[in-house]
């Protein structure tokens, strides 16, 4: 992970780029070019958490990578002082954008060329029944909890989110910009044309709508509020809201099946270990190629 913060007289600058959280020994073929992966990231994070600028801008150039780094620099984010502003670029997907939601209110924003990416959390793991069903129970937690942060900030539920992230056994689906926009990942597209204010909630209405049918999930229409009545909700209302985030649960978990992906996408931390034997095995190979 390329990681540098520059100070500006206007802002201070933090770029994220390439995978987050894959260790040096991934990245260098040589020994003596790579530095203690994690002390690296510890000092990265400490210099975001002693920024002390009003206003923070953090480029996000990133397809993702390690959940628990992403969460540290998400968290250290979130407690700086300023106004934070998180704009993506490019792909951003996967554990890069958990770092996207760590903007100040209103202040997530997202090229109008990016394609945006969330989807259930991976691992590779190995051992007997109880530790694989103890991983099992991890991933689940992980994806609730990251359905959590997403729907913090959207105004939808946890539950949709989790059905979005199940979307392709697990994989996903590429979001463009306006449908990020209408989903809640994002408040802002940068870099395309500005439409008129009053045509926005009724855009992002109807992109999340497409995103519901696309997934097999209709939406009803809203209920007519008596017009001697001038209240926000009834308990009818509320019940049936519950029951919609059962069924999208429910889609959820029916759709759900093996993640399917390339050896090399967003890798997580546990796939990086690899005993001695494959080291010396690898440095071996690369002799014989010499």
């Amino acid at each position: 992970m390329d990681f540098q913060i520059r100070n500006a007289s206007d802002a201070c600058h933090i770029d994220i780029e390439g995978t987050i959280g894959v260790p040096e020994e991934w990245q260098f073929d040589q020994p003596q070019q790579r530095v203690a992966t994690y002390e690296k990231f510890r000092d990265a994070v400490q210099r975001i958490a002693e920024i002390d600028a009003p206003e923070v801008v953090v480029n996000i150039r990133s397809t993702g990578g390690d959940v628990n780094d992403a969460l540290l620099i998400h968290d250290a984010l979130r407690q700086l002082p300023g106004r934070v502003t998180t704009r993506c670029y490019g792909y951003t997907a996967s554990a890069a954008t958990i770092i996207a939601q760590a903007a100040s209110e209103g202040r997530r924003e997202i090229s109008a060329n990016a394609l945006y990416l969330i989807h259930t959390s991976i691992c590779a793991t190995e051992g007997n029944a109880a530790e694989l069903s103890g991983k099992l129970d991890l991933l689940r937690q992980t994806d609730r909890r990251l359905a959590e942060i997403y729907a913090a900030r959207s105004g939808r539920t946890a539950e949709e989110f989790e059905t979005l992230m199940a979307e392709n056994n697990g994989s996903g689906r590429w979001l463009s910009p306006e449908e990020t926009v209408a989903a809640g990942l994002a408040d802002t597209i940068v870099g395309a044309e500005e439409k008129p204010a009053e045509q926005k909630p009724k855009n992002a209405v109807r992109g999340w709508e497409k995103l519901l049918t696309h997934l097999g999930i209709r939406t009803p229409a809203p209920p007519q509020l008596p017009k001697d009545r001038n209240v926000l909700h009834f308990d009818d209302d509320h019940a049936a809201a519950q029951r919609r985030s059962e069924v999208a649960a429910e889609e959820a978990f029916l759709h759900a099946g093996p993640t399917r992906v390339l050896p090399c996408d967003d890798p997580g931390y546990a796939e990086a270990v690899r005993s001695a034997n494959q080291r010396a095995y690898d440095a071996d190979a690369r002799q014989f190629r010499k």
